[in-house]
């Protein structure tokens, strides 16, 4: 079916279903969500649920990932004291032995080793243009809270973010579909790549940034095709430092 066909079943304009696809659009109503089912052919339920996880609060959103971390946690912790109580010659002479004492308290960690194991998960927030700046979003998500999660434990800060390039303007050192984490806490020197965001419009791009005379930015990619930008100070909205990469096997 195509839009036009799809607003016609439903009772909407065309419009209104392409904003809706493209996300501009806060989830519909129920009639609309329920038209919709019926008219694609769906499961019952299943655009109504996805919709009203969309109208479901940030804050609520990220109550709800920060308890799956520590189920997560409790599960895999679960694991690892099985396997390891397996390998002890019984529970009485572990305990005597004091080796059990020792794998609960490594399996308990305190406030500061639990800090450092959930800032491993680095919520994937969006795309990042290594090119000419566009549009961002972060879908009215609060820090540390997204769709999508890349594990990197050697990052400790918890507000660090991920993001996938797009574009070849940072070649060769970046290439398309690496994902790059940015570390908010880390201090933006001259010549550190950073993610930037740029007051007009809310646009971010991916560039090496240089520190210009009378406050200027000079945003440099480092593919020599592409031209750098001067701006002045208070065009950037935010610098965040690119601290790893993530790249595929043969990527």
């Amino acid at each position: 079916m195509t839009l036009a066909q799809v607003a016609e079943v439903v009772g909407c304009a065309r419009s209104y279903l392409s904003e809706l696809e493209s996300g501009k659009r806060p989830p519909p109503s129920d009639e609309i969500v329920g038209a919709l089912e019926r008219a694609l052919g769906v499961q019952p339920g299943t655009f109504a649920d996805a919709a009203a996880w969309g109208r479901t609060p940030g804050r609520v959103k990220h109550t709800v990932w920060r308890l799956s971390q520590q189920a997560e946690r409790a599960s895999r912790a679960r694991e690892e004291l099985m396997a390891r109580l397996s390998k002890m010659k019984g529970l009485d002479a572990a305990l005597k032995s004091g080796e059990l004492r020792e794998l609960i308290e490594q399996l308990s960690p305190g406030e500061e080793r639990m800090q450092m194991v959930s800032t491993r998960d680095v919520p994937l927030i969006n795309k990042v243009a290594a090119g000419y700046p566009r549009e961002f979003t972060d879908l009215g998500y609060p820090a540390r809270v997204a769709d999508e999660y890349v594990r990197c434990p050697e990052v400790t800060d918890a507000d660090a973010f991920a993001a996938r390039v797009v574009g070849d303007s940072m070649m060769p050192e970046y290439r398309e579909g690496d994902v790059v984490v940015f570390s908010p806490m880390r201090d933006v020197k001259d010549g550190n790549d950073c993610f930037v965001r740029l007051e007009r419009d809310a646009e971010t791009t991916f560039k090496r940034v240089y520190f210009e005379e009378e406050g200027r930015l000079r945003l440099q990619p480092l593919n020599a095709k592409y031209p750098a930008r001067i701006l002045e100070r208070e065009e950037i909205g935010g610098l965040y430092v690119a601290v790893s990469v993530i790249r595929k096997v043969g990527g």
